[in-house]
């Protein structure tokens, strides 16, 4: 009797221990929490240092929380991009995060007071170096010959996509659909996503895939493959930055305000480049890894602001899409 009152006793010690330890529960992509992603490795070392739970939440970001609206279990969402954080600002869900961004080291200056960059990365078409010479700019990979195989992501679905279509437009402004029209007979299939177009690229059933620069730092790295190169075009290329905001309803305010703080140290961003694959945007180049030190930085950036982004966003899918409908 006395050994079943212990365990019961310890039990509810347990019991209570457990409903005392905060939760903070973190909003993501898919991508963010899975087994391959950043997300494990931030949880254990954020809950070493907070003394709480941090439990992933992960799915189709924005508009998820665009549903719940006030009723969002989140605290925090991490994952945002440049090119739709509009939509998130405009809906009021989000608190400013008070913190200092000098630790930034973005190739362009970062004012946002709300939307906290944890990495970026800029959009670049990956070919294997063994079997093509590669564009030094998008007018030489518009005038390769139509056998030259190309996939690239739909940007009503994909992040990159959407990137793609911003990209061209700032390159060619008026004259995006008719360079889209000139790519048009390469590009051998479209795909929801970014995954399907890179698995048929390492699959061999394409010669040129629409990526980011950092996608041969995989390669490199984690294969020890030096086949895989980014073409570095003249004209510049589009950048992108994900971002992460805390929720203005959260009932966590102090453990939101402390995992924003931890995504600008140095524990969180040596993390990105070998989870994320992109490049830290709080970290300086001489702490980056090996691998992501070797790779040709683009000399010119291409950005949209949010504005801008979204003011752009319809008639760049329209360039493409009527290009290649026809």
């Amino acid at each position: 009797m006395q050994k079943t009152l212990l365990t019961v006793a310890g039990l509810f010690c347990a019991s209570v221990a457990a409903a005392e330890t905060p939760v903070l529960t973190v909003y993501a992509p898919d991508y963010f929490g899975s087994e391959w992603g950043p997300g494990p490795s931030i949880e254990e070392a954020f809950e070493a240092r907070c003394d709480c739970d941090l439990q992933y939440q992960t799915g189709d970001l924005l508009p998820r929380l665009l549903l719940e609206g006030a009723n969002t279990e989140a605290d925090v969402a991490i994952g945002f991009n440049s090119d739709v954080s509009k939509r998130a600002r405009d809906s009021g869900l989000f608190a400013p995060h008070g913190l200092d961004l000098s630790p930034l080291t973005l190739p362009l200056e970062w004012n946002d007071d709300t939307f906290l960059p944890f990495n970026y990365g800029h959009t670049a078409f990956i070919y294997d170096n063994t079997k093509l010479d590669g564009f030094d700019s998008f007018e030489a990979l518009l005038d390769a010959p139509d056998d030259v195989r190309v996939v690239i992501q739909d940007p009503r679905s994909s992040i990159s996509g959407l990137a793609l279509v911003l990209w061209v437009n700032a390159v060619y402004g008026d004259e995006a659909e008719a360079a889209w029209a000139r790519l048009a007979p390469k590009i051998v299939t479209v795909t929801q996503g970014w995954s399907e177009s890179y698995g048929l690229f390492t699959d061999g059933e394409a010669d040129v895939v629409l990526s980011y620069t950092t996608s041969p730092a995989y390669h490199i790295i984690a294969e020890e493959d030096l086949t895989k190169s980014a073409a570095i075009f003249e004209e510049g290329h589009y950048f992108m930055v994900e971002t992460a905001a805390k929720l203005a309803g959260t009932d966590n305010g102090d453990l939101a305000d402390q995992f924003l703080a931890f995504i600008l140290t140095e524990d969180f961003q040596t993390m990105i480049p070998t989870t994320n694959w992109s490049f830290p945007a709080a970290l300086s180049e001489d702490k980056w890894p090996e691998g992501f030190q070797e790779l040709p930085m683009p000399e010119t950036v291409l950005f949209y602001t949010e504005d801008e982004a979204a003011a752009l966003r319809e008639p760049a899918i329209e360039a493409w899409r009527a290009a290649l409908s026809q």
